[in-house]
């Protein structure tokens, strides 16, 4: 018996300025299942959003952070893995896959795949990485992509783990 043919894989891309409308429809149609599990961006977020994705740009092109899409079928975004405050050969790792997406391994892959990018394309060799407690997914992401704990911290007042992985 044959299987049915799959959809396409999602593609990691590097964020461009013409991720913005499709990027603020991800931002908005996920806002309450994000904030279930971290602090919410609130308002000004959305409010101010071309702006701050031009900022995010003028970021991306210093070298100060490298942001990633994970675009599907039809250029929705599905997801969201980036490194923030490089320095030093380190940054820090944060990803978010919407809820229609979630529980298929996106976020594992993604991160993997920014990991590899990390290593080989921003010569990057160490990576930081925080979760909530009760966010049992990234705790699970974070230690499939090889990340190891290593103490607790507080996100915006609630408490959480850190992680590190050395590329």
């Amino acid at each position: 018996m044959s299987t049915p043919a799959s959809a396409t894989a999602p593609e990691l891309q590097l964020l461009r300025p013409d991720h913005a409308s499709a990027l603020l429809s991800f931002e908005e149609a996920n806002r309450a299942y994000f904030a279930a599990s971290i602090p919410d961006r609130g308002d000004a977020y959305f409010r101010d959003f071309d702006a701050r994705h031009r900022a995010l740009l003028a970021e991306q092109a210093e070298g100060a952070c490298y942001f990633h899409v994970l675009v599907g079928e039809g250029d929705e975004i599905l997801g969201r893995i980036n490194l923030v405050d490089v320095a030093d050969g380190a940054a820090e790792l944060g990803y978010r896959i919407a809820q229609k997406a979630a529980g298929r391994g996106l976020a594992t892959r993604a991160v993997r795949q920014v990991c590899d990018l990390a290593a080989t394309a921003y010569g990057l060799t160490r990576l930081r990485a925080a979760t909530t407690h009760d966010n049992a997914g990234s705790h699970a992401v974070l230690t499939r992509t090889g990340f190891v704990p290593v103490g607790d911290v507080r996100l915006d007042g609630v408490p959480g783990t850190g992680y590190a992985l050395t590329l």
